[in-house]
């Protein structure tokens, strides 16, 4: 018998559940594949405010989303840090005023206090600049945040868990039934095929892109029609800039695209906006959709994008409340949360929402479960530290040469790249080893056996994808002969595992 039990393991299912029990509720969450598997791992992996919806008069939306930057940079330096970002003026385009007014709101409604303001920049003498053609003479610099998506969802579903919650991944919900005023949930455990009966005062419906999937299916609800399916595209490319800077760039549609630096030796573009039909679990980018990214990125770069420079693409589904709008891009992307009256037993269900807001939508979430099931903590998420967070906001280079003092055999980039993803939880992963050979197996890209026990014990990582493609983006350096192996030793591991 549990308190709240949750649907879906993304960024609102895993904030739900660690708000919810970090307030003293029990709470089991249920997810059927690996934790962000879904939507939240196919972000453009920002902590922002939104600029282009101010143009869709979303001012709650988007001062509420500023307002989260510096607090979420705050709880996870390792995963979330500061980016300035450059807008250049297309001059058929949004006139510069107008843009100069939006940066303006940009910087003021949302208390910024840490992150730099907005400047003007000449970008016919600034380097920032040079990888533009000449047309682009005048620009403007802002501020906004990057996060690893993945790592954000599996912090709270570790915190979740520390603080009382069962994460249960790879676990299908088949059937919810209200009974005497509250609900007999049956799961499938998929790895062991077992079913098992939860009892929960009140259901979470957290499902994302597959949240009328699940009232439509277990739920019964044969006429749930909530959602509205957006998929969103992403090109990855050789590396554009050696700046740290990112772009924002308007196109003729009106849409806007980024291009930002990513992985070290690469530059992600995106993203698309366009409806969606069909199971979310198989949505892959289209041709078109290469094109488009390529030729809006290459209306601005001296260097044109082609189909052929592209090293990767990932696409997700937006599960965005149908709002009835008439274009992708002009669908609200705040979220909604809807009492189901028709349930017997008490139900909240989830449309839409932004990685940016996942905190304020718990918030939301557990006022609703109080007013259901009854109060019992105190809100608390705004000062709460994510696990391996617990360092100063601006320290990530001390925590390195912290590491590489106690671990002189840490190559740089490797002692980099484990504090970016794990903090100060990148000593615990290190343990007392005393050379690189007491790191066990090394996959390639410095990936090692210890680190890939850490996922498997800590982070519920099954799979090389779980490892190479959320947990870490290693997947783009490692040769296929390096992640066969993973593969294997994964094999090996997980079948002792079994045994014990």
């Amino acid at each position: 018998m549990v308190d709240v039990f949750v649907i879906g393991g993304g960024i609102n299912g895993c904030g739900i559940a660690r708000d919810a029990a970090g307030r003293g509720y029990s709470v089991y969450l249920a997810e059927m594949n690996d934790l962000a598997s879904g939507t939240s791992s196919w972000s453009t992996k920002l902590i922002h405010g939104g600029l282009r919806y101010l143009e869709h008069y979303e001012f709650r939306l988007v001062r509420e989303a500023l307002m989260e930057r510096e607090l979420l940079w705050a709880s996870a330096p390792h995963i979330i840090w500061p980016l300035r970002f450059v807008l250049p003026h297309h001059k058929g385009l949004r006139p510069a005023w107008f843009l100069r007014l939006g940066l303006f709101l940009y910087d003021h409604i949302g208390g910024r206090r840490m992150l730099p303001a907005t400047k003007t920049l000449d970008l016919r003498r600034n380097p920032l600049g040079a990888p533009l053609k000449g047309d682009f003479g005048k620009g403007f610099e802002y501020s906004d945040c990057w996060v690893n998506d993945a790592r954000l969802v599996v912090l709270n579903a570790r915190d979740a868990q520390a603080r009382g919650a069962t994460i249960a991944t790879r676990t299908e919900v088949m059937s919810v039934q209200a009974d005497n005023n509250e609900w007999k949930v049956t799961v499938r455990h998929r790895d062991s095929g077992e079913s098992e009966e939860i009892r929960a005062r009140m259901i979470v419906n957290a499902a994302g892109p597959w949240v009328d999937t699940i009232l439509r299916g277990p739920a019964g609800h044969n006429d749930a029609h909530n959602v509205r399916l957006v998929q969103g595209s992403h090109i990855v490319v050789p590396k554009m800039f050696d700046h740290d800077r990112c772009y924002i760039f308007q196109n003729a549609d009106g849409r806007i695209i980024f291009a930002i630096p990513y992985e070290q030796d690469y530059t992600l573009i995106g993203t698309t906006d366009q409806d969606y039909q069909g199971d979310p679990g198989e949505v892959k980018i289209t041709e078109p959709e290469k094109v488009y990214l390529c030729e809006a990125a290459s209306e601005y770069f001296k260097k044109p994008v082609e189909v052929d420079d592209i090293v990767w693409t990932y696409s997700g589904v937006r599960p965005l409340f149908d709002d009835g709008a008439s274009k992708a891009q002009e669908a609200t992307r705040d979220y909604v949360l809807k009492v189901d009256e028709r349930a017997g037993a008490p139900m909240v269900n989830i449309f839409g929402g932004k990685i940016t807001t996942y905190r304020r939508l718990a918030e939301s979430m557990l006022e609703k479960i109080e007013d259901m099931i009854g109060k019992k903590g105190a809100p608390w998420t705004a000062k709460g530290v994510l696990p391996g967070g617990d360092f100063p906001a601006t320290g990530y280079d001390d925590l390195v040469g912290e590491l590489k003092r106690d671990f002189a055999f840490l190559p740089e980039g490797l002692a980099r790249r484990l504090v970016r993803a794990y903090g100060t939880d990148a000593r615990t992963i290190v343990g007392t080893a005393k050379s690189l050979d007491d790191l066990g197996q090394m996959f390639g890209s410095d990936l090692s056996e210890a680190e890939v026990n850490w996922l498997i014990e800590k982070e519920w990582a099954r799979t090389a994808e779980d490892i190479l493609w959320r947990r870490s983006k290693l997947g783009l350096r490692l040769a296929p002969d390096q992640a066969a192996s993973l593969l294997d030793w994964l094999a090996g591991r997980l079948a002792e595992q079994a045994a014990e």
